[in-house]
């Protein structure tokens, strides 16, 4: 397992940030807190850009975005070549994208789920792996933009 996450958010997600944090630093993950550091209003696409660039550098495999839904960062991480992001608010659906989809980025919405099932959510992200066979096709079609 890979114990180190790259996390940030914009004003809206400030709050379940920083409890994700505390969360993941008692299961001895070495967290890259990139902000936002305060409620006052960011443009989430700055987060985004910056979080991602470092995952597609390979300094992190894996990320985490917050924002009021989840929904902004998505876009904006989807945005930047090799990132699959994934907005999740529901463990089911965090599962099946690391085992089908290899996402690389969680983003998660504070407005929309509560503490607990965040960390539900991300438990089961961090610790789920990606499932090649079949699915290793599809994710580098992705990669290469080969869908038409």
């Amino acid at each position: 397992m890979n114990n180190k996450i790259i996390i940030g958010c914009d004003h809206a997600g400030f709050l379940l940030k920083n409890k994700l944090i505390e969360y993941l630093k008692e299961k001895n993950y070495i967290i890259n807190d990139i902000g936002c550091y305060n409620t006052d209003s960011i443009d989430y696409p700055i987060i985004a850009k910056q979080l991602c660039k470092k995952i597609i550098s390979n300094e992190y495999e894996k990320g985490i975005l917050i924002c009021g839904t989840g929904i902004g960062m998505s876009i904006a991480a989807n945005k930047i070549k090799n990132i699959r992001a994934v907005v999740c608010s529901d463990t089911t659906s965090a599962k099946f994208s690391r085992q089908h989809n290899n996402t690389n980025v969680l983003c998660l919405g504070q407005r929309i789920i509560g503490e607990y099932l965040a960390k539900d959510i991300c438990d089961i992200w961090l610790n789920t792996e990606f499932q090649k066979d079949r699915h290793l096709r599809r994710v580098l079609m992705l990669e290469n933009s080969t869908v038409n």
